[in-house]
């Protein structure tokens, strides 16, 4: 991996200036301006509609990388990942593919099995926190869910947007599903999507507990972690970061507890962020190599309950907010608006794992004093 100065890695995300984005959407086989059609940058309140010439302007994009969504009803979904530095990016023009949609897709069938899987997709879609309780999906229909009884898998994507109000964040969002996997055998829980948030309109009281909630919410998450590593700031900001070394137990047998399948070490020395944190040739993403476990408390905050179990279960006494982070491949990647943007290759749990899309904030909220 190709290495840029140290110094790049230690500039502040606030101090550029936003800039715009433009550009203009047609339709790709007769060139005719495309109206309506829905532009934003995917996990972020920045988005528009095109005019009636199909043109559009997203304002006050602060910098880092994003990933521009263009939906439409009757076209294929254009994506294109963009780079936000010291000026405006213009598209010129943007070409959308006509959706053919043949007649088994439109076919409505009844599905017997929706209503069993849609409950199972909710809460791990969602979560199971007081959060989530306050979280609502207002169009389930638009859900694309089907089980796989020989390998036990859910999956799912949308049709369109699904359309969630989250009270207790105030935010709505509209989320684009692109694939939901959960896995019964290794309960491994993938889902990846485009979203496009919206502030909820409330009372000025609302709108002050909303404040409050997503501070707090965003304190200790994993969004507050990376940028407290490109801030460079991290035991400031409360992390601690321990290595776990997880390894199989030679003695186990079956019969045997499963906590006993695993062995863990955790080695009760801090780690340095450039002990697993590493700058990339790609502008704006940060590396994380790392050939063990990374074992990350929130020293502000108190977990309520026991969040680790069976085989996950770690003997330490802490009871700090914790998060264990293990890279499934070379190296996992985070931009500066501390986003992880190859979620695939990233194995989340504890804390961290709990949260679902009801804990989700925009890539550009900033917390408020």
């Amino acid at each position: 991996m190709k290495y840029l100065l140290w110094i790049v890695f230690l500039l502040p995300v606030t101090c550029f200036a936003q800039k715009r984005i433009s550009g203009k959407v047609i339709n790709t086989d007769n060139g005719s301006p495309i109206p309506n059609a829905s532009v934003f940058l995917s996990n972020a309140t920045i988005g528009t509609n095109t005019s009636e010439d199909g043109s559009f302007t997203l304002k006050s994009v602060p910098p880092g990388q994003y990933e521009l969504i263009v939906s439409v009803v009757g076209f294929e979904t254009y994506r294109q990942t963009l780079l936000m530095e010291g000026t405006d990016i213009n598209l010129a023009t943007i070409h959308l593919k006509p959706r053919t949609i043949a007649l088994s897709e439109v076919e409505i069938k009844p599905d017997v099995d929706f209503e069993k899987n849609y409950t199972v997709f909710k809460e791990e879609f969602l979560g199971s926190t007081e959060w989530a309780k306050q979280c609502t999906i207002l169009n389930p229909e638009m859900l694309n869910l089907d089980y796989d009884s020989g390998k036990k898998q859910l999956h799912g994507s949308s049709y369109d947007f699904l359309v969630i109000e989250n009270k207790a964040l105030g935010y709505r969002l509209k989320y684009l599903l692109t694939d939901f996997l959960k896995d019964y055998n290794t309960s491994i829980v993938y889902f990846v999507g485009s979203t496009l948030f919206e502030e909820m309109d409330g009372t000025p009281s609302q709108k002050r507990r909303w404040k409050k909630r997503r501070k707090d919410t965003f304190e200790g998450s994993s969004m507050h972690f990376f940028r407290s590593i490109v801030s460079n700031n991290l035991d400031e900001s409360g992390f601690r970061v321990l290595r776990l070394i997880r390894q199989p137990n030679p003695n186990y047998t079956a019969g045997m507890d499963v906590s006993k399948k695993i062995e863990q070490k955790l080695i009760n020395k801090p780690l340095k962020i450039a002990d697993f944190v590493t700058l990339t040739n790609l502008k704006g993403l940060f590396g994380i190599q790392f050939k063990d476990c990374l074992y990350i408390m929130y020293t502000k905050k108190k977990e309520s309950e026991q969040i680790f179990s069976g085989v996950n279960k770690v003997s330490y006494r802490s009871n700090y907010l914790t998060s264990i982070l293990t890279i499934n491949g070379k190296y996992g990647l985070f931009d500066n608006n501390g986003i992880i943007t190859n979620p695939e290759a990233v194995i989340i749990e504890g804390s961290w794992g709990r949260s679902r899309v009801a804990e989700l904030l925009p890539v550009d909220y900033m917390p408020e004093p």
